[in-house]
Formats: structure tokens, sequence, C-alpha cells
């Protein structure tokens, strides 16, 4: 429906830096789902799923990477399995860690179905993955096992994935099956951002990132896309998604979506 507005004041809407966008809520292949969609009557050009982090939801991610819906993009915010509109599911038994990693795996096998949920509503389009520390894991699983994920920012999370606590059979074939610096060598060519900032009390730069970094950059070169491997540090920055870490995450997708367009 069309409302009619006065230029010099019209409607109050979501804005991402002068430009508006708007926002819903989905159920997506049975998965609760906030958009931030191109304004009314604009088409959806690309898809952008974003991954929140271990006990959060999707309302926190809400307005973050909005400025990519101004230029085109819907922007997926799914709950995380166990999380958020989805805390009943969660099976008993589960230590802090193989509640994280159980999110994990069923978010990587769910995958699939919301990205073809998404194709239905919009078309077959090209699609970019951001996750922030849980949600980083889901990331870097489906840069390198997602053939639809053409591009994939990894924010203050792990490639190492050392988890003694994890018994569960599930996760632990996960574990051992998609462990980032494993399979370093099944990541390119789809182009990568790893950014964490280097005051991580969770995961300090030196165990975490640096040696996910240097796996991933061994393997890009050794595969001949070295200029696809993107690594940034913040300085004192924690285990948050900084302003800095936002617009380097914005800068990445940005150029490449552009181009997809042209």
């Amino acid at each position: 429906m069309t409302r009619p507005f006065s230029p010099a004041d019209p409607h109050a809407t979501p804005t991402a830096n002068g430009q508006p966008y708007r926002v819903e809520r989905r159920i997506l292949a049975r998965i609760p789902c906030l958009l931030e969609l191109p304004p009314e009557g604009e088409t959806v050009r690309a898809v952008c799923l974003v991954y929140h982090g271990a006990w959060a939801a999707k309302e926190g991610k809400l307005g973050v990477y909005s400025a990519l819906a101004t230029q085109g993009m819907a922007v997926v915010i799914p709950d995380a399995p166990l999380h958020g509109e989805r805390q009943t599911d969660t099976p008993p038994g589960l230590n802090a860690r193989e509640y994280v990693w159980e999110s994990v795996r069923r978010s990587v096998a769910e995958s699939g179905a919301l990205l073809d949920a998404l194709a239905e509503l919009y078309g077959p389009l090209p699609a970019s993955v951001i996750g922030s520390s849980m949600g980083g894991y889901v990331a870097l699983t489906l840069a390198r096992t997602e053939p639809r994920v053409n591009r994939a920012a990894a924010l203050i999370t792990s490639g190492v994935w050392n988890e003694p606590e994890v018994k569960q059979a599930e996760a632990r074939a996960f574990l051992e099956v998609n462990r980032p610096n494993t399979h370093a060598d099944s990541f390119p060519p789809t182009p990568l951002l790893l950014a964490s900032g280097d005051s991580d009390p969770t995961f300090p730069l030196e165990t975490h990132h640096s040696p996910t970094a240097t796996a991933l950059r061994a393997a890009y070169g050794q595969a001949g896309y070295a200029d696809h491997f993107h690594e940034r540090t913040f300085a004192g920055v924690g285990h948050y998604t900084s302003q800095g870490m936002r617009d380097a995450v914005l800068d990445f997708l940005t150029p490449a979506f552009t181009i997809k367009l042209l």
C-alpha cells in the first residue's frame, strides 16, 4: 500500500547513512529471521546471511549491516538454533561448549534450506555470509562447503577448534570434518575476511587469530589466490564487533557486490 507523504518531511523509516531500508520478520525454512531490505519497490539483487554469537539472538544484529540493504541487498539475520525464539529446541545434557557447537552444526545443516527459501523469494542471487564469534564458526564452514556463498567475513572467531569438552558425537564429528586450520586448502578461491580485536579475551590473538590467519594465508597462496584472503586486526578491541570492524566488512563486501551487478 502506498501512502501519500510530504517530500519536505516524509515518513520516518529506518535509515543507514541517510538512505531508507525496511525491516521484516519472516519464517524461512522454519527458521525465524529478521530481514533488512531495500525500500519498497526496489529490487533485491543479492543476499547476505548474518550469524550472531552464542547466547545472543537475531535482534542484536539489527542495524549493524543495514547499509547493505540500502544498496540492494537482503540482509538476512536468523536466530541460530537453540537461541532466541528457538531456545526450546535445546537438547538436555549439553555442557556449554557442546551447546555452542550443536548450534553451529545445526546452523550449517539448515543453511542450504535457508538459501533455497531466499531463492524462492528473490530468485538465484549472489550470496555472502557474515558471522561473529560462534557465528564466525558458521561463516568459516559455509565459506568452504556451500558453493552458493561467494564471499565470507568471519569476525572475532577462530579456526583452531580445539574443543576437549565436546564429547557429544555429532558435534565431535562436525569439528573433525570441518576444522578450518586442518582443512584450509578447501577455502580458496572464496574471498574471505578474517578480522579480530587485538584485546579479545575470548579468542586471544596469538592462539586463535594468528594460527588461523597463517593456515589460511598459506592455503590461498598455494592455490594461487593470495589476493582473495584478507586479514585485519583492530587495536584495543575486545570480543565484540567494533565500528571499525563493521566498516571493514562493508568495504570487503560492497566492491564485489557492485562489480557483480555491472
